[in-house]
């Protein structure tokens, strides 16, 4: 072979060379276990009293023509949500939830239905931060023209907390559990190999329904209303290793 093509033939050698030689280096070698692997899925649990209520009010009127039935809406709504701003919510927590204008129709006997009138209605959702004064509030509602009342709903305002006693309770579960197959086996709980959350998990609000259709009159005592507990639930998956 002469020198010039030992040159090349050599050149040709080292390229080829490099990419075998780059992808050799980023191999990651994997990781190796001796003993056993153990999945174990825990739940943590954490119960507090809520410190926001939710409660949605509205207005309805009834009127032979559309328009009507919305002018009476707007000025009766005007009074209930300036009732609300009076009340100190803060307007970051009142919410339009719902506007609906629908025809009211009547039946007859083998003839068609024909319309009879205009029902509207407008709903705002309205945050509590202040629960003592929910029933208070609702009252006040009811006495400036609100007809729709529902709810509470009951919301925790910083769940991050409860949530992380949630987790230390799921750690100490799984770890148990665990310690307990170790145990029944022979062996030993050697350390935790990974971990993985599933979502915190707030069962969602159960409304109580407290008036439909309330009439505007001044009651003699504040409407009751009593927050109890919520709980929030989160879900572990956790791999131990087990081993002599």
């Amino acid at each position: 072979m002469t020198p010039t093509l030992r040159s090349l033939a050599l050149a040709a050698a080292l390229v080829l060379g490099v990419p075998a030689m780059s992808a050799q280096a980023q191999t990651v070698p994997a990781v190796a276990f001796d003993g056993t692997l153990l999945s174990v899925s825990a739940q943590g649990e954490v119960r507090r009293v809520p410190d926001i209520a939710i409660v949605s009010a509205g207005v309805t009127t009834e009127a032979a023509d559309a328009n009507a039935a919305m002018r009476a809406n707007a000025e009766r709504m005007d009074k209930v949500v300036a009732s609300i701003r009076a009340a100190g919510i803060a307007e970051r927590d009142i919410q339009t939830s719902g506007i609906n204008l629908s025809p009211q129709y009547q039946y007859g006997e083998n003839v068609p239905p024909r319309i009879s009138g205009y029902q509207a209605t407008n709903t705002v959702s309205i945050k509590v931060r202040d629960i003592a004064r929910t029933g208070r509030i609702l009252d006040a509602l009811v006495a400036v023209g609100a007809n729709q009342i529902s709810g509470p709903s009951f919301d925790i305002d910083k769940k991050d907390e409860a949530l992380d006693e949630a987790r230390k309770d799921a750690i100490a579960k799984a770890r148990a559990r665990a310690e307990l197959y170790a145990g029944t086996l022979g062996m030993r709980v050697r350390r935790i190999v990974s971990i993985s959350e599933g979502g915190g998990m707030l069962p969602p609000p159960r409304p109580v329904p407290m008036m439909a259709m309330a009439r505007a009159e001044k009651m003699a005592a504040d409407t009751v209303v009593a927050p109890g507990e919520n709980e929030l639930a989160l879900t572990l998956e956790v791999v131990f290793e087990l081993g002599k």
